[in-house]
């Protein structure tokens, strides 16, 4: 397993790295993360426990084609929009995640999972294009923020943790590893709060947007364990070898890009 997770993490970091900063233009950026997106679309069927090949091709059929229209200039206006109904989501959703198993009753059928879907994978690809717009470096800002969360939260957890997080959503998180996640991150947010020299205000927008958008992360991980264990699976997929499937990759992402772009444009940019 070990071997395949670094076999797998070789393969795919350069060529992250390449689509955000080598190529020439924005499109194999925005092929790679649709492509990552389309792939989860099909994985969210799966989760939904749909069996019909020609109903789960149709949602992901809705999801690629819904990526296109964004990319249509006179639907640009829209993506506010979807930041702000993906925050309004996610606040729901932490109720669900804080009162599972109880919430199945509400959540776990296909008239309420086909919207969280779509609001799941949409807003999520149009925030991350939109950052690596802004700039390829706030777009890893953002990652720093999401793998800086994990990492922390997954050696302080092993060393310090004792207190369960969720446990009945997903039992090896710890509070202990959240708050050392939290604090790491918070070092990124600083060095770049000092690097940019923001204003006072600026500066506890910033803070408070980075700190946000961390604690979203977190949801976005915590949600997908969730309907992964409601569904009775470990992982979404295995496209990626020693890593699971492509929603096991972009979980935190799914909650984090949403709500860091909807403040950036509220910001006017940092």
């Amino acid at each position: 397993m070990l071997k395949e997770r670094i076999l797998t993490a070789l393969v795919l970091i350069p060529l992250v790295l390449w689509c955000i900063f080598g190529a020439a233009t924005s499109i194999p950026f925005e092929a790679f993360a649709g492509a990552i997106v389309i792939v989860g679309a099909w994985e969210w069927t799966a989760l939904m426990r749909w069996s019909n090949v020609a109903a789960r091709a149709g949602f992901t059929a809705v999801v690629a084609l819904s990526l296109v229209a964004m990319k249509v200039p006179e639907l640009a206006f829209i993506k506010p929009s979807l930041y702000a109904l993906s925050v309004g989501f996610w606040l729901v959703a932490l109720r669900w995640v804080i009162a599972f198993p109880e919430s199945a009753k509400l959540w776990a059928r296909n008239v309420v999972l086909i919207p969280v879907g779509l609001i799941l994978l949409i807003p999520a690809w149009a925030g991350l294009v939109d950052l690596y717009h802004a700039s390829p470096w706030w777009l890893m800002y953002v990652f720093g923020l999401v793998w800086g969360a994990d990492s922390g939260a997954y050696f302080a957890g092993r060393a310090l943790g004792k207190h369960k997080l969720a446990p009945n959503v997903s039992p090896g998180k710890t509070i202990e590893g959240f708050v050392g996640g939290v604090l790491t991150t918070v070092i990124l947010m600083v060095s770049v709060a000092v690097y940019r020299d923001l204003t006072a205000m600026r500066l506890v927008a910033f803070l408070g947007l980075s700190l946000l958008t961390v604690l979203a992360s977190v949801l976005g991980d915590l949600l997908e364990s969730m309907v992964k264990r409601q569904a009775g699976v470990k992982d979404s997929g295995n496209i990626f070898p020693g890593h699971g499937g492509a929603l096991d990759r972009i979980d935190s992402l799914t909650a984090a890009a949403p709500i860091f772009a909807l403040g950036w444009w509220l910001a006017g940019g940092f």
